[in-house]
């Protein structure tokens, strides 16, 4: 059986500014699966890769509204793949939080899901 486990990212209220976090994975991994959303109808971006290349996972892309998720799965991901993490490998997970100068997200939640291996 594949060993999971999740980061979950919760930002509580109205976002004014973008946010990034930032974590180091402590062993070989593979991300299979994201789920992002805000509470409200907003034009959030999510952006996911590493410090050194912050958009080698997912490049851009919209997140859920009014409390329904938008799931992120390997056709999503760039190269249409799971993405191997190696480890050690520094995690950027970056929220731009109004898009293109749209509505700002509020209460985002972010559930990053890997196997390990």
């Amino acid at each position: 059986m594949e060993e999971v486990f999740t980061i979950s990212i919760v930002i509580p209220g109205t976002l004014a500014a973008n946010i990034t976090t930032i974590f180091k994975v402590p062993f070989d991994c593979q991300l299979t699966h994201i789920s992002a959303v805000a509470t409200n109808n907003s034009d959030a971006t999510l952006i996911v890769g590493t410090t050194s290349d912050t958009n080698a996972y997912i490049e851009e892309a919209v997140i859920g509204d009014s409390s329904v998720p938008v799931e992120f799965g390997r056709a999503e991901f760039v190269g249409d793949q799971y993405p191997h993490i190696t480890d050690g490998t520094i995690v950027a997970v970056t929220l731009d939080f109004d898009g293109a100068a749209g509505t700002a997200a509020a209460n985002v939640t972010i559930v990053l899901t890997f196997t390990k291996g």
